[in-house]
């Protein structure tokens, strides 16, 4: 009788608590996206944006010092992409052993069948936890990969592109109109790759950070609200500018 009303606790717990902290995130993120479209020189993402837009603007002009800084910004940009996208490849990996080994302690541990620190572990449930963290995983890991291809076509380009067009382009007027308009439709094609690339690279952060509180849900739906608390909270620390100073 005692296990019973346990477990209609800890399903009523999960019943309010998972589905608030899935609002909140989502909530959260759309709060962002709004300032990030109508004031978005208070965000990091924006301002960002921003700074990316002028110096693609001086290598159209073509300041060469302005395209060495975009390889370089690129390149970091790639290494977090690729450190995203292999932490999110890893975890999924190793998702199967730790649904297993939860469900299996979950069955013998009086502790993970507490109402404050437990989980309704019955098959369906495990399923639905692992699964929904395992396609969150996998999106990051696709973001990831797609932003880096963007990212590093745009690389080639910026590395190879201008002298290409310029040794290619005819002499006289008319050879250098042909090369100021190649130069400038190249310059256009990249900043599409740039801003792609970067924004799949954040799509795939923003997603792997989203399936932490997933994983934590393995712990109980009290675990998951407030590891997502705590993920709100710092991210709103990251993302606005007035709050890092």
């Amino acid at each position: 009788m005692e296990e019973s009303n346990s477990r209609t606790s800890l399903h009523e717990m999960e019943t309010l608590l998972v589905p608030l902290s899935v609002f909140v995130m989502v909530g959260y993120h759309a709060y962002l996206w709004h300032y990030v479209k109508t004031k978005p020189f208070l965000t990091t993402q924006g301002t960002h944006a921003m700074m990316r837009k002028q110096w693609l603007l001086a290598i159209k002009q073509g300041d060469e010092k302005k395209e060495m800084l975009a390889v370089q910004s690129l390149r970091n940009g790639q290494m977090a992409t690729i450190l995203c996208g292999t932490v999110a490849i890893m975890i999924n990996v190793a998702l199967p052993a730790l649904a297993n080994n939860t469900y299996t302690t979950g069955r013998h541990m009086s502790l993970m069948r507490s109402p404050l620190f437990g989980s309704h572990q019955s098959g369906g449930i495990t399923v639905l936890k692992y699964g929904s963290a395992s396609v969150c995983l996998l999106a990051s890991f696709l973001c990831s990969s797609m932003g880096l291809g963007f990212l590093m076509d745009a690389n080639f380009l910026l590395v190879n592109a201008a002298g290409n067009y310029r040794s290619g382009c005819g002499g006289g007027d008319d050879g250098e109109e042909e090369e100021v308009m190649v130069r400038w439709a190249a310059a256009d094609h990249t900043e599409r790759l740039v801003e792609r690339g970067f924004k799949l690279g954040i799509l795939g952060n923003r997603v792997l950070c989203i399936s932490l509180p997933l994983l934590a849900w393995l712990l109980g739906p009290v675990a998951m609200a407030v590891s997502t608390l705590a993920l709100v909270w710092i991210l709103y620390c990251l993302d606005f500018r007035s709050q890092m100073r």
